[in-house]
């Protein structure tokens, strides 16, 4: 066996090596855990908790998000508003991606069940493709505009 010198942290076995522990001073000490060992797992474990606590509390958040903004719909530009008409319509809808769910994967909008958004284009005057304009649905009535392709988004007001 090899000798740890006395006052010294076992890193062979996690276990103290102290003066004034009553043992032999091996290594294969068992008996004490040093004072550094027991606030490091303390902390860690503190901190743990505290962790989980907050993760629990973000997860369960599902009230509107405080950093979305509102626009009333006469803010909105012309296209949005016709977007707007053509969902309360039902359709037709010019895109064939209109309508489909949006899955909130970045978690910008509140979190709700899957398949509770769905989202829709706003046409972008002079773009080739469907620009960044969506507007976004909840299943409950909802609207959420986006003119930045999801980074961020604006609660419709009537």
């Amino acid at each position: 066996m090899t000798r740890a010198r006395r006052g010294t942290h076992c890193l062979a076995q996690r276990a103290c090596v102290s003066p004034s522990a009553r043992h032999t001073g091996l290594i294969h000490c068992k008996a004490v855990l040093c004072p550094n060992a027991k606030v490091r797992f303390l902390a860690s474990l503190f901190l743990s908790c505290v962790l989980m606590m907050v993760g629990v509390a973000c997860a369960r958040s599902d009230g509107p998000n405080p950093s979305i903004q509102t626009v009333k719909v006469a803010a909105l530009p012309i296209e949005a508003r016709e977007t707007l008409a053509l969902i309360e319509r039902g359709g037709p809808f010019p895109y064939r991606r209109d309508g489909v769910v949006f899955q909130n994967r970045e978690g910008r909008l509140p979190k709700r069940e899957r398949a509770y958004y769905h989202e829709y284009t706003v046409p972008t005057p002079g773009a080739y493709d469907r620009g960044a304009r969506r507007v976004v649905t909840g299943s409950v009535g909802e609207y959420y505009y986006s003119d930045d392709h999801y980074r961020s988004f604006k609660r419709i007001l009537p």
